[in-house]
C-alpha cells in the first residue's frame, strides 16, 4: 500500500527583484548557478532492443538504509552538465543522499546504437532503469525528480504504474503536460529564441544519426533536417515516425502527461512558474485532473527551471531547497 500525501508546507517562491522577467530567470539561472566539482561514476545500461543509455551515479559515503536514492531525469537536449542537474547532484552530496542521472538515449555525448532517439512520453526506458535500481537497492526509498521533458516522462510513468509504482515519491519541475500547446507556445514571440537553441541541438544529433546509419528508416535528407523551422516540424517528420506515432499530433496526444495525473498513487509534487516562456496555460491541471497524491504549486515568477531569488551578490536557487524539503516531508526524514 502506497503512502498517502503528507501535508506540504514550504515558503512560497519570491523572485529576485533584479530578475523579475521570465526570460531573465530562465537564462540567468544557467549562468548564475555555481559550478560544482562533482565526481560521478558512469554506467552503460543495456536495453532489451540492443541499445544502451548512460547512468551517472553519485554514491553517498554512508550506508543509511532510510536515506533516499534520487533518480534524475533531464530535459530536452539536457545531460549531466545541465545546470539544474548539477545543482541537484550537489544538493544530494551535501545531504549525503545517493543519486543517479538517467541520460535519455543519445544524450550522453555519443550517438546511441539505434536510429530511434527519445521523446516526451518515453516511459519504457525509465521503467526498466527504475525497476533495476529497485532490485539493486531493495531497502532504499527511491525518489525520482524530472525536469521539463523529464518531468512529463516521470508523471506519465507514475500514472501508468499507479499502485505498482516502486517510487516512494516524485517531483516534476516545469513539465510540459500539454505537448501540442507547448509546441505552439515555444514557436511564438520571444520564446522562439529557446526553440532555435533546442532545435539546433536536435538537428545536430539527427544529422549524426543520418551519417551513422546507411539504411536510415526515414526518408530524410540533411537539407530537410536543416530546413526544420520549429519543434513541431521536427516532431512531425522525425520524433513521431521514428517512434511509431502517426504524426506530431498523435504523438502529442498520447505522450502528454496530463491524462495520467489522476492515476498517480505516490506522493508527488508538480511545480510550474506562472511566467514560464516554454509553457502555455494549458499545462495547468484542473483540480479534478489531479489524484489526491499530487500536490500542485504554481509560483509567482520563476521562468523555465529558473527560480532564482536573493541578492545580486549572493543569488539563491529555490529548487535546491524546495525539492529536498518535499522529499523530507514525505519520507519523514
Amino acid at each position: 500500500m502506497q503512502a498517502q500525501l503528507r501535508p506540504v508546507v514550504h515558503p512560497p517562491f519570491q523572485p529576485a527583484w533584479w530578475l523579475k522577467h521570465a526570460h531573465l530567470q530562465t537564462i540567468f539561472a544557467k549562468y548564475l548557478s555555481p559550478k560544482h566539482a562533482l565526481r560521478t561514476k558512469a554506467e552503460m545500461f543495456c536495453l532489451p532492443d540492443g541499445d544502451e543509455l548512460q547512468l551517472n551515479w553519485l554514491h553517498a559515503d554512508n550506508s543509511q538504509q532510510d536515506a533516499p536514492l534520487l533518480v534524475l531525469l533531464h530535459g530536452l537536449a539536457g545531460d549531466i552538465n545541465s545546470h539544474y542537474i548539477q545543482a541537484m547532484l550537489a544538493q544530494c552530496r551535501e545531504l549525503n543522499w545517493s543519486a543517479v542521472l538517467l541520460h535519455f538515449r543519445g544524450c550522453n555525448g555519443k550517438p546511441n546504437k539505434l536510429p530511434r532517439a527519445y521523446h516526451s512520453g518515453d516511459t519504457a526506458d525509465a521503467a526498466l532503469v527504475i525497476e533495476d535500481i529497485k532490485l539493486r537497492y531493495p531497502k532504499r526509498p527511491l525518489v525520482a525528480v524530472g525536469y521539463s521533458l523529464g518531468g512529463n516522462v516521470l508523471l506519465k510513468y507514475c500514472g501508468e504504474q499507479a499502485a505498482k509504482n516502486p517510487l516512494a515519491a516524485a517531483v516534476a519541475v516545469c513539465p510540459p503536460l500539454s505537448l501540442a500547446a507547448c509546441a505552439k507556445r515555444i514557436n511564438t514571440g520571444s520564446s522562439k529564441l529557446y526553440q532555435r537553441y533546442l532545435l539546433g541541438r536536435l538537428k545536430r544529433s539527427t544529422l549524426l544519426k543520418l551519417r551513422q546509419f546507411n539504411d536510415f528508416p526515414l526518408p530524410l535528407t540533411p537539407e530537410q533536417i536543416q530546413g526544420f523551422a520549429s519543434i513541431e516540424q521536427f516532431d512531425e517528420h522525425f520524433t513521431a515516425p521514428i517512434h511509431g506515432f502517426k504524426n506530431a499530433q498523435d504523438y502529442y496526444q498520447r505522450a502528454s502527461g496530463m491524462a495520467f495525473l489522476r492515476h498517480i498513487q505516490v506522493p508527488t509534487l508538480i511545480i510550474h512558474a506562472s511566467d514560464d516562456p516554454f509553457l502555455s496555460d494549458e499545462v495547468i491541471p484542473k483540480p479534478d485532473e489531479l489524484s489526491p497524491y499530487v500536490h500542485y504549486e504554481q509560483t509567482r515568477g520563476g521562468g523555465h527551471v529558473g527560480f532564482v531569488y536573493g541578492s545580486m551578490l549572493k543569488p539563491q536557487f529555490w529548487l535546491n531547497q524546495r525539492i529536498p524539503a518535499f522529499i523530507k516531508q514525505q519520507l519523514q526524514l
